[in-house]
């Protein structure tokens, strides 16, 4: 991107249509791996990873605006810890039952997975399924959309609302 920028600084001072020519690349060239997933589709049978993440055709997703409970992570019920994060996992494997999934790409995460929000063939959201079904948490940091769904779980005690737990941001930090 740099040598575009150069040459286009050269260029420019040459003849100003050589400028808007460059200007023009160079400001709808995507910069970085952010821009290229902008409404990028996925679609296909979903291997599932975890409870937010799995991969269609090769590709890794990390589900957008929610954060599941991690694999190895235990919530407690009774004084009594339980395997939640492979619950988790299991739940997402149900709610898609190997159907198709068609997600819509957001972001590019730092691990270099595809960040998207993803929809069963009724048109359904797997995102706020997992939330409303209790097997995660709105990710507030992103966005609000699934906060709803989170108060509802809470208030019917479902998933890991039914005991106490560790916020999967809080737990990956430890």
């Amino acid at each position: 991107m740099r040598q575009l920028y150069v040459g286009c600084y050269r260029l420019r001072r040459v003849a100003a249509i050589a400028g808007a020519i460059c200007f023009l690349a160079y400001w709808h060239e995507p910069t970085d791996t952010q821009s290229q997933a902008r409404l990028d589709r996925i679609t296909g049978r979903a291997w599932i990873i975890d409870g937010d993440s799995l991969e269609i055709n090769g590709r890794k997703i990390r589900l957008w605006g929610i954060d599941a409970v991690e694999l190895q992570q235990t919530c407690t019920v009774n004084n009594r810890p339980w395997a939640c994060g492979k619950i988790a996992q299991k739940v997402l494997r149900n709610v898609i039952a190997d159907a198709p999934l068609t997600c819509i790409a957001r972001d590019i995460d730092r691990y270099g997975r595809t960040v998207a929000e993803c929809f069963l063939g009724s048109g359904s959201s797997i995102n706020a399924t997992m939330v409303e079904r209790g097997w995660a948490l709105a990710y507030r940091r992103y966005t609000e959309q699934y906060l709803p769904h989170e108060d509802r779980a809470r208030m019917r005690k479902l998933g890991i609302w039914q005991s106490s737990f560790v916020a999967p941001w809080e737990w990956r930090k430890r």
